[in-house]
Order: C-alpha cells, then structure tokens, then sequence
C-alpha cells in the first residue's frame, strides 16, 4: 500500500509544532520565535528544492545535475566552515577542499562502481547520494576543525616545548591530531553501533513509507551507511591535515593563527 501525502496532511504534521511551542513558553526556553522561523524556512526550502529537482529530474541535463552538485558542495563547505568558532584566513578553503574531495570521491565510487548508474549524472541517484554523504561530512569535518583548532590555541606551549625537544611538526600534534579526528568520527560511530535496533535511518524509513520492498530498502541503508563513514572518515583526515599545516610556516615553526 502507498499512501500519498496532500497538503492537508503536511498543515496537520506542521499544527504538531504547537505541542513544541507550549513547551518553550512554559518553561521559558526563549525558543519560539527560532522555532517558527525554523519551522517556515523548513516548509519554504523543502518545497523549492523539490520544484526544483522535479524539473531536474524530468529533464536530465548533465550540466544541471553538474550545477546542482557544485551548490551543495560550496553551501555544505560554507556551513562546516561557519559552525568553527575560531576561525583564520584560509578556513573557508580549507573546509572547501575537505568536504568537496571526500565527498566527490565517495559519491563517484558509489555511482560508478557500487550502483553502475548508466548516465552517471542520473539525478535520482547522484544528488540525493551526495546530499546525504554531504550532510554527515560537514558534521564530522566542522567537529574535527572545531577541536583541532581550539587544541593548538590551548595547548600551545605544550607544542612548542615538544618541538624545542627536537620533535618533528606532526609528532609536536599528533596527539591533538587524532583526538581532533575521534571526535569528529563519533557521531558516525555512534549511529553505526545502533542502527537498525534503536533508529531506522531517514533513507530506509522513506522508501518503506513510498511502497519500496524492506529487504531492498535495507540494502541500500547499509551501502549508504558505509559511504557516510568512508566519507567522514576521509574528510575528517583531510580537514586535520591542511589545519596543521596551516599552523606550521616554511621553517616548520609554530604559529597561532587568527
């Protein structure tokens, strides 16, 4: 059975915010006023990105799909960057080249290799492939740049003592390295370890809602699932990496960045 959902249905889900709103004033959240804009730009955006993909779906012009892809990447780069609360010149590209290179890659293996979608640029495939890879990346690389930042500033003098004891660049942080890359990766592990027995993912629960068979619908939860570690894991490394070098100047000095 596949129900169809009409306006009506999403004016009835949307009344469900009230219950959330009586929450915020009754304990005095000061949450409203987020809430509702939330709320509209929720409906707003949705509702045009669907024209939108409707119209590219209908059409299949490599160069749309192309164009679409390369929007997702630059405003997924853009957000990562935006949620890191000391920033530097270069941050920007940094989260750019971290989030369009792990992402790109893992969406291409997955098109080509994994899926053999014949043309590539299908856009039922592709675009919401890359928006879901893109979606945890940018979690997982903002985390990891968050962190890593902020270590370098705290714990600066512990760097610059171990590099006055002959350590080399990266081993003067490698332990800030990898913390840094732990946590970026532990919203992805902890989904991991738990899907499937405490939450159905977003992707598999809306093709069982649309009619698509279980085992299919399973599937194609646990190639995505894999996709979004091998992308965050990538992107998190990636991310890591250019920040230390950033830190670092020709003569392999360390340098506090503003």
């Amino acid at each position: 059975m596949q129900i169809f959902l009409t306006y009506g249905d999403i004016a009835l889900a949307s009344s469900l915010i009230i219950i959330v709103l009586l929450i915020s004033w009754r304990l005095r959240l000061k949450l409203s006023k987020t809430l509702l804009i939330a709320a509209f730009r929720t409906i707003i955006q949705l509702s045009f990105i669907g024209l939108i993909l409707a119209w590219i779906f209908a059409r299949e012009q490599w160069y749309e799909v192309l164009l679409i892809l390369t929007v997702m990447t630059l405003i997924a780069g853009s957000a990562a960057k935006n949620r890191v609360k000391r920033s530097y010149k270069g941050l920007l590209t940094d989260t750019l080249l971290a989030v369009g290179i792990s992402a790109i890659l893992v969406t291409a293996i997955a098109i080509i290799a994994i899926l053999n979608v014949e043309p590539w640029y299908t856009p039922q495939f592709i675009i919401p492939i890359l928006g879901l890879i893109l979606g945890n990346s940018l979690t997982a690389i903002s985390l990891t740049s968050n962190q890593l930042i902020e270590s370098f500033h705290e714990q600066s003098g512990r760097i610059e003592m171990m590099l006055s004891l002959s350590a080399k660049p990266f081993e003067a942080v490698h332990e800030q390295i990898k913390a840094a890359i732990t946590n970026g990766m532990t919203p992805t592990l902890n989904s991991m370890l738990v899907v499937g027995i405490v939450s159905l993912p977003g992707m598999m629960t809306g093709q069982i809602l649309a009619g698509a068979d279980p085992t299919q619908a399973v599937r194609y939860q646990i190639v995505t699932m894999f996709l979004i570690c091998v992308s965050s894991t990538l992107g998190c490394t990636i991310s890591a990496l250019l920040i230390y070098r950033r830190f670092f100047n020709k003569k392999d000095q360390f340098i506090l960045l503003q």
